[in-house]
C-alpha cells in the first residue's frame, strides 16, 4: 500500500478512451512501477464561473482541514493501537481497505446529490468533519481524564517512599494503636538505616525498645515502624526531623484501603472500556472522513478542471502513486499528455501566472495535480 498518491487530471482533445490508453501505455514503458487508476468523477453541477472562482479560494484551506483531521484520528488510532498492544487493524471505508478506496474510487449520489450546488456539498463535508472532530476532542478528552487520574495513583504507589501511598505496604498487624501507645512510620535513607537501628531508641523518652521493624525498601528509603507512647510522639518526630529521618503520617483503615481499591478497580475498568470504545469509534469516523475528504478531492477536481481547461467539462481524471525516483519521469509523461495550449488560464509561475499551483502542489504544472497523504 502507497502512502502518497497523486490526484490528476488531463485535458481531452479527442476522446477520454484514447487518452487513457496513450497515459497507460507511456507509464508501462516509461514508469512500469507507478501504479495508476481513473479517478471517476460523476458530472457535477458547474454552477456559474464567478461561484467557480469563489469557491476555488477555499478549497485549499479547506482540503488542509479534512485531511488533518483524518491524519488525526489515524494518528489516535495508532496511539490506542500500541497501548493496548492490540495487532494494527487495516484501516477501511464501507469494509473496504482505504487506498483500495482511493483507487477505486465511486460517487456516493445518495450522500451526495450531483445535482447539489458544488459549494453545497463542499459546505455538507465540512460540517460533517467538523462535527466528527468536535466529537473526537470530547471522547479523547474524557478517555485522558481517566488515565491521568490512573496515572497519578500509579505514581503514588510506584514513586519513593518519601511521596508514595504506603497503605498497601502496612499490614494491620505492623500497626499498634492502644490507649498509650502509637506506632509511626519512619522514612529513612538507604545509607542510615545503621543510625536509625541505633539511636531510634534514644530519640525520646519512653519508645518502645526493640520495636523498630523494616517494612519495605526502594532504591533510595527504608520503611521502618516504630512504637512509642502517643504522647511523646511529637517530641519524636522533631528529633527525627533533625537526624534526617521522616515520619509519615499515616493511620490504617481497613474500609480507606477497600475504598481505594474499589477506585483503582473501577478507574483501570472505566480507562479499559473508554479506550475500547474509542478505538472502535475511531475505526468507523476515520471511514466516514475519509469517504468525504475523497469526495471533496474529487469536488476540487471537477472545478479545478473546470478553471483550467474551460467548459464543457472535457478531462480525464487519474490517480497514480509513483516512486519518489520516478516522479520526474511521470510528471515528463504528464506534460507531454497535455496540450498547455488548450489549457488557456495556465500560466508557469515565472510569467506572473495567478493561476499557477492551482492544484496545490509547489511547482506549477500544465495539468491539475495534487497530493494525497494517506499517513
Amino acid at each position: 500500500m502507497a502512502s502518497r498518491y497523486w490526484i490528476v487530471s488531463l485535458p481531452v482533445q479527442n476522446s477520454h478512451t484514447s487518452l487513457w490508453n496513450r497515459l497507460q501505455e507511456q507509464i508501462s514503458k516509461h514508469s512500469f512501477d507507478t501504479p495508476l487508476y481513473r479517478f471517476n468523477i460523476p458530472n457535477l453541477r458547474v454552477g456559474t464561473l464567478d461561484s467557480l472562482l469563489a469557491l476555488s479560494d477555499d478549497l485549499l484551506k479547506s482540503n488542509s482541514f479534512v485531511e488533518g483531521v483524518s491524519h488525526k484520528i489515524r494518528r489516535q488510532i495508532e496511539e490506542l493501537e500500541r497501548v493496548s498492544s492490540v495487532e494494527s487493524n487495516s484501516l477501511t471505508v464501507d469494509g473496504v481497505p482505504v487506498d483500495s478506496y482511493l483507487t477505486r474510487f465511486v460517487w456516493d449520489e445518495a450522500k451526495y446529490p450531483t445535482m447539489s450546488p458544488l459549494r453545497e456539498i463542499v459546505d455538507g463535508i465540512h460540517t460533517q468533519v467538523s462535527k466528527i472532530e468536535d466529537d473526537l476532542k470530547v471522547r479523547v478528552a474524557e478517555y485522558n481524564n481517566v488515565r491521568s487520574q490512573l496515572n497519578a495513583i500509579n505514581r503514588k504507589q510506584s514513586g519513593s517512599l518519601a511521596v508514595r501511598d504506603l497503605s498497601n505496604l502496612v499490614k494491620p498487624e505492623d500497626i499498634i494503636t492502644s490507649e498509650h501507645l502509637v506506632t509511626l512510620l519512619a522514612i529513612v535513607p538507604k545509607y542510615s538505616q545503621k543510625d536509625w537501628l541505633a539511636s531510634y531508641e534514644t530519640l525520646t523518652n519512653y519508645v518502645v525498645p526493640r520495636s523498630s521493624k523494616l517494612l519495605y525498601e526502594d532504591n533510595e528509603y527504608a520503611l521502618y515502624t516504630v512504637t512509642l507512647f502517643g504522647r511523646v510522639a511529637d517530641n519524636f518526630r522533631t528529633a527525627a526531623r533533625e537526624k534526617g529521618f521522616q515520619i509519615r503520617d499515616f493511620e490504617y483503615s481497613s474500609e480507606a484501603q477497600e475504598s481505594r481499591k474499589q477506585e483503582l478497580d473501577k478507574l483501570v475498568h472505566d480507562q479499559d472500556h473508554l479506550r475500547s470504545s474509542l478505538l472502535q469509534w475511531c475505526y468507523t469516523s476515520y471511514g466516514e472522513v475519509f469517504s468525504s475528504w475523497m469526495h471533496f478531492c474529487a469536488v476540487r477536481v471537477f472545478a479545478e478542471s473546470i478553471l483550467r481547461y474551460g467548459l464543457p467539462p472535457s478531462f480525464l481524471a487519474c490517480v497514480l502513486a509513483p516512486s519518489t525516483k520516478g516522479e520526474k519521469k511521470v510528471r515528463s509523461i504528464l506534460e507531454e499528455l497535455c496540450d498547455s495550449t488548450h489549457s488557456t488560464y495556465w500560466k508557469s509561475e515565472d510569467e506572473g501566472g495567478a493561476m499557477a499551483g492551482l492544484g496545490g502542489d509547489a511547482d506549477a504544472h500544465p495539468y491539475v495535480s495534487f497530493t494525497i497523504n494517506l499517513f
